[in-house]
């Protein structure tokens, strides 16, 4: 196998380890605080500033708006996120994370990302910084192909 093929083959399988141990440990965290994948979406569009409003969110999360508002209002109970009037337009509606919303967020994170330290634990100072030198190299690519 050329170097070229090689190296697709290598991503390719760490890429899939790794949607499948973040994934696995982020669901089974947010099942555990009983939100649905509509709520866990909102939360992490909030978390990352992308969502903005009831229509924003509906459409980014390809449900309707009374779905989106129905899933805000129980988040808005559970005092996950608050639901502020825009000062500028009475009409509109701002959400934001509390910070019982942000912590929960923080430890979904810290959920799928736990099983990277014991990968990272039980390499050699010297892989570690092969490992660190390569995804550099990955991650510079990455933000020059960017589309």
């Amino acid at each position: 196998m050329d170097v070229e093929n090689n190296l697709k083959h290598i991503l390719n399988q760490w890429t899939g380890e790794f949607m499948h141990r973040s994934n696995r440990d982020f669901r089974q965290f947010m099942e555990q605080a009983g939100l649905s994948p509509s709520q866990v979406g909102i939360l992490m569009g909030l978390f990352h500033g992308r969502l903005l409003g009831v229509t924003n969110i509906g459409e980014h999360l390809g449900v309707s708006s009374a779905a989106a508002s129905q899933a805000i209002d129980q988040m808005v109970q559970l005092g996950l996120v608050e639901r502020t009037e825009d000062p500028t337009d009475r009409r509109m509606k701002r959400l934001a994370l509390t910070s019982q919303g942000k912590e929960l967020v923080s430890r979904a994170v810290a959920a799928r990302n736990h099983w990277l330290e014991s990968i990272i634990e039980s390499l050699t100072p010297e892989e570690q910084a092969q490992v660190s030198a390569a995804f550099s190299v990955m991650i510079d690519a990455m933000r020059r192909t960017q589309a």
